[in-house]
């Protein structure tokens, strides 16, 4: 599988090891005259899964979940969609539902116009198009705004209407395209946790695509990082995060040190990192430690951020939660001797 670390424990720890696989993209490559957008691409989502595409602008994510949507055709590979050969179907003609960044809400009708415009367009009967529609409205929590015009909502309003009408077709797989870019970070931070309560709730399969990090290490069950039109790792949050396959993966998602020790190369994440004044001892035996000499202290409210210069020239991140007084010693300390210290097993070796 072009040298992909699969981690199949992640489908296990969230229960869905023995779901059968609902997406499977197969050898798909994606050529846009001279550039290759998708290069060989083979994964597998199971049914009820949360699986996010995660990559840099311009990696493929995008132009894979468009694949999968009948927006574009592959050059070659498989697309099947519940067992069955999709890869040449347009996408009125799939079992899927796409929500955009952009929602595309029609502005001349009210929300619960919009929430039935699909089933209307199907010829879905009007008493259970109208339960249907309030069934929807209810799992976004915006039952009482059906009467409402787009421009009379909030952005996350318009988001979760949006999210409404897909859901509303009860569709196999709902894909989405970056849905949460549009808002500001306190609204993206509320809809992450919306959005996997209503996934949860409404039991379909969403694939999702971002760039967002955090998006994806909140709300994924698995997640398929894209580099140079390749997906270079699979597995959970925590395999991604804490085992991360390459020096890309682990710069990419958060933050990390590469630490160059007897010949290998380390990843050791900032939060693993201790920090003390010089000659402090370390509540806890088995530690490494190492002196450093502070360059840089950012203060960033719930926590301060560390460039510390080891004695063999290597520059690493800490940081530390402002949990007591003592981090203001730190806040204007460049310059300042400190020690810092890790568990060995903190570190993870890259191959």
């Amino acid at each position: 599988m072009n040298g992909i670390v699969q981690q199949q424990v992640g489908t296990e720890e969230a229960g869905l090891a023995e779901e059968p696989v609902i997406v499977r993209v197969s050898g798909v490559k994606k050529k846009y005259r001279d550039v290759t957008a998708v290069d060989h691409v083979d994964l597998e989502v199971r049914r009820g899964e949360f699986y996010t595409l995660l990559g840099p602008s311009g990696s493929g994510k995008t132009t894979t979940l468009r694949l999968i949507a009948g927006f574009e055709k592959p050059d070659q590979g498989l697309i099947e969609l519940n067992g069955a050969d999709v890869t040449k179907l347009p996408p009125y003609d799939r079992d899927i539902n796409t929500v955009f960044q952009d929602y595309a809400l029609f502005p001349h009708m009210s929300v619960a116009e919009n929430v039935a415009y699909g089933l209307q367009t199907k010829g879905v009967p009007k008493d259970e198009c109208k339960e249907r529609v309030i069934e929807a409205l209810r799992m976004v929590r915006l039952q009482n705004f059906g009467e409402r015009k787009p421009a009379e909502l909030s952005g996350g309003q318009r988001q979760r209407v949006g999210l409404a009408r897909a859901i509303v077709n009860r569709p196999k797989v709902l894909l989405l395209d970056e849905p949460l870019g549009a808002l500001d970070l306190k609204l993206r931070q509320e809809m992450q946790s919306e959005l996997k309560r209503i996934q949860a709730e409404v039991k379909i399969t969403f694939l999702y695509v971002t760039h967002d990090q955090e998006e994806a290490l909140t709300m994924s069950d698995r997640i398929a990082i894209f580099n140079h039109g390749r997906i270079v790792q699979i597995g959970t949050p925590t395999d991604v995060y804490e085992k991360p396959a390459d020096a890309f993966i682990a710069s990419f998602v958060g933050t990390s040190n590469i630490l160059h020790r007897h010949g290998k190369r380390f990843v050791l994440r900032p939060e693993k990192i201790r920090i003390a004044p010089l000659g402090q001892l370390f509540d806890e035996a088995g530690l490494h430690v190492e002196d450093g000499r502070i360059l840089e202290a950012i203060y960033v409210g719930m926590f301060t951020r560390y460039v510390v210069a080891l004695a063999d020239g290597t520059e690493v991140t800490a940081v530390r939660q402002n949990f007591d007084r003592t981090t203001a010693r730190f806040r204007d300390a460049a310059g300042t001797t400190v020690q810092v210290a890790w568990r060995p097993d903190n570190l993870f070796e890259l191959q």
